[in-house]
């Protein structure tokens, strides 16, 4: 008989950013959507359900719409790969309008109205007992589709097969990051980087660890500034990145107040030095919250250009944090 068990933990995969295959190798590659929201593995085992983000976080309690998922395959067991997303008012994912969920414990009925969310189910790792690991892309491709993941919160997108410009230019429309390219012979590698996966973007972001915060001046005054901002470098160390203070409101100044005033320490967490300019009187903090900006481009120095700030991730290390090229 065979064992129906599911496996505690498989850490999902992870794209390295590049460019696009070549015009001649295209055809050997699909390519998906790149979501604006939160990487989520989801454990369905008969009615019993886990949500765990990349860094091994259970979320079921923010997110109880999936706590509903079983009704999709009644007594079957699956593991699933995807993304927890929230719509804006034009229907298209929109990471600000998850900031809302992301940090709620057991959201109440106005929220869960405010800001639905969806799960997108975009590879299936394990089902009814048998491992898809090893299973190449185009093979976990057809037995994810054949599960029929079409509900009030959760579905199945579509992939692209060898056309990579139609699915840039569905991205560039839905106003999304880009795309991911994956290899279709390719197995799933759980937990690593991996060149069979390419993420491709006309959209640059950057995930940032918040090293010390500057006091506001005017209307925000008394308030939050900027934030001191860093990213490690190929050593591990936190390196100065610049310093953000666009894109906040005064509902996120006041989240980010409470968190840093929390952390606060003494000395700059950075390994090189900071700017006279951004280090005078700047607060510093403990470096454990990450976030992440859009930014037009890096500096020669290695600073962020015009960063504008998204929200924290919290489904993120900053161990996570490295610069992307």
């Amino acid at each position: 008989m065979a064992d129906t068990t599911l496996p505690r933990l498989i850490r999902p995969m992870l794209a390295t950013p590049g460019d696009f295959p070549s015009p001649a190798s295209e055809d050997q590659w699909a390519f998906e959507m790149k979501w604006d929201g939160v990487r989520a593995v989801v454990y369905v085992d008969g009615e019993a359900v886990r949500v765990l983000t990349r860094n091994d976080r259970e979320v079921l309690a923010t997110y109880p719409e999936l706590q509903a998922l079983p009704t999709a395959f009644p007594g079957r067991r699956v593991v699933l790969d995807g993304e927890i997303v929230a719509l804006d008012a034009a229907g298209r994912p929109s990471f600000g309008e998850l900031q809302a969920r992301m940090h709620v414990q057991h959201p109440g009925a106005a929220l869960l109205a405010r800001v639905p969310i969806s799960f997108l189910a975009f590879d299936v790792l394990h089902l009814d007992g048998q491992s898809q690991l090893a299973t190449a892309y185009d093979g976990r491709r057809t037995v994810l589709e054949d599960l029929g993941l079409d509900g009030p919160h959760w579905a199945t997108p579509p992939a692209f097969e060898g056309d990579g410009a139609t699915a840039m230019e569905v991205s560039r429309q839905q106003e999304l990051e880009g795309v991911i390219a994956k290899r279709r012979s390719a197995a799933y590698q759980p937990g690593r980087r991996s060149r069979d996966w390419v993420k491709v973007k006309h959209i640059r972001m950057q995930e940032v660890v918040v090293g010390g915060w500057s006091p506001g001046e005017g209307n925000r005054a008394g308030r939050i500034g900027s934030l001191l901002l860093g990213v490690n470098d190929d050593e591990g160390r936190l390196v100065y990145a610049g310093h953000v203070g666009t894109g906040f409101s005064a509902a996120v100044l006041e989240v980010l107040g409470a968190r840093l005033g929390r952390l606060e320490r003494k000395t700059p967490p950075f390994a090189d030095e900071v700017p006279r300019p951004h280090a005078k009187g700047a607060r510093w903090v403990t470096p454990t919250l990450v976030g992440e900006v859009a930014f037009t481009e890096w500096t020669r120095d290695g600073r962020l250009r015009h960063p504008t700030w998204r929200g924290l991730r919290d489904d993120k290390t900053p161990d996570d944090v490295r610069r992307e090229t």
